[in-house]
């Protein structure tokens, strides 16, 4: 938001000159014409347009100078085209069934036991609602999108604070893809060393949650997510839904509700799903293209292909990734950085590197941890109305997936050791 400009006072006419007319604007600084805050402020507006080219053309020039211009637009058009058809679809699909089962278990009062029953878990781990360990669940057998169709519901959101509410987004990544992440590590001949590396992201989990809540709490407050008006309209609709004092148009039978539950759920994911295009799209293809590495034969303007600077930056970070990671090949560090972007395709990267058992445990960690959420957290926390906090949300996961694979490392040095 632009900062607010105001004329000069006029006792203060003789500090900074003659007093000029100035346009007022919305904002939350203050600047009066002639003072060297507000000239930094015209400078940094002038300056703008060239530190904004000059940054497009450092990225685009020599981008195009390696895959060449025509190979690069079309790379960029069928990325986004294929995540589109294939990401995004099937994120669109889960937030679909994910919506249905919400709205079903919402209906028939499982999202208030579960409150009720694992509330003494969450509370004093996560310091969230145990309503809150839904998320979890649908995240581990799906995907990170699976958090927004659970958030539209307002029997779910009710139990929540702002800042508790904001921090599903980490809370729902840390389990992300879970199931999937360790089915294909066991598929890979590796047993034990996955399960360490869910114990990890799960630690990892912890603290970038509760560290995304002691960035939003300050911003925040402790206003929950519903009016006191809306806690007590649905209140009052339990209630009379358990002395059987349910209203005419409402009373239908068990069939019905299970009909509407799906329908209403369903449409929601579909909403979510569209919501999401723009942030899967722009941030998902960006982060492709600089971590895809060029084919064998050449670079032929095909989906999926890239410059690999992710990888070419980790090389030159090998010992303080060797030191912390424990990794023996410079090139294992292609793992958690294309997890950054999309975990499937970091996962489908391992049968192409030299492995060892540590390194499946911390691939395990910090691949579950962060599953893609530099795809998604975008467009999650966009969809949920807190576009303002996406950076900080961004790097509490970050920090949180980092202290995942430490954990996984030295957990498995630990047990290496006592064996």
């Amino acid at each position: 938001m632009r900062p607010q400009v105001r004329s000069i006072p006029v006792n203060s006419q003789k500090q900074f000159g003659k007093k000029q007319e100035v346009q007022t604007d919305s904002g939350s600084g203050i600047f009066y014409k002639g003072t060297p805050a507000y000239k930094n402020i015209r400078l940094i507006k002038k300056l703008e347009p060239y530190i904004f080219l000059a940054v497009i053309l450092g990225i685009f020039v020599p981008m195009s100078c390696q895959m060449g211009l025509r190979n690069m637009f079309r790379t960029m058009m069928y990325t986004a085209h294929d995540l589109l058809i294939n990401t995004v679809f099937y994120i669109m699909a889960i937030c679909v069934l994910a919506g249905a089962l919400s709205d079903m278990l919402a209906e028939f009062g499982v999202i208030h036991i579960m409150q009720r029953m694992l509330q003494p878990l969450m509370k004093p781990l996560f310091n969230l609602p145990g309503a809150a360990s839904l998320a979890a669940v649908m995240t581990f057998f799906s995907d990170n999108p699976a958090v927004l169709s659970l958030a539209q519901d307002k029997k779910f959101s009710r139990y929540f604070k702002k800042y508790q509410f904001v921090s599903l987004t980490n809370f729902g990544t840390s389990f992300g893809m879970g199931l999937i992440v360790i089915t294909i590590m066991m598929g890979y001949g590796y047993m034990w060393e996955p399960l360490l590396g869910f114990f990890a992201a799960v630690c990892g989990g912890l603290i970038s949650t509760r560290l995304m809540q002691r960035f939003c709490r300050p911003v925040l407050g402790e206003d929950m997510v519903l009016s006191e008006e809306e806690k007590a309209s649905f209140d009052a609709e339990n209630i009379a839904r358990l002395n059987g004092d349910v209203p005419e148009d409402k009373k239908t039978g068990l069939f019905q509700r299970c009909l509407n539950c799906m329908l209403d759920g369903g449409k929601k994911g579909v909403d979510i799903g569209l919501a999401i295009i723009p942030g899967v799209l722009v941030i998902s293809t960006a982060v492709m293209m600089i971590t895809m590495q060029m084919p064998e034969g050449g670079y032929t303007g095909a989906a999926y292909e890239g410059t690999g600077w992710l990888p070419m930056i980790g090389r030159y970070i090998y010992w303080p990734v060797h030191i912390i990671f424990g990794f023996e090949n410079p090139e294992n560090i292609a793992f958690p950085l294309t997890a950054l972007g999309a975990v499937g395709s970091a996962v489908a990267l391992v049968p192409k590197l030299n492995v060892t058992p540590s390194d499946i445990a911390v691939f395990t960690g910090i691949g579950m941890c962060w599953s893609g959420f530099l795809s998604t957290h975008t467009a999650m926390l966009d969809n949920m109305g807190y576009r303002p906090l996406i950076s900080k949300a961004l790097t509490a996961h970050t920090i949180g997936g980092l202290c995942a694979g430490i954990i996984a490392r030295y957990l498995y040095l630990l047990i290496m050791f006592f064996r």
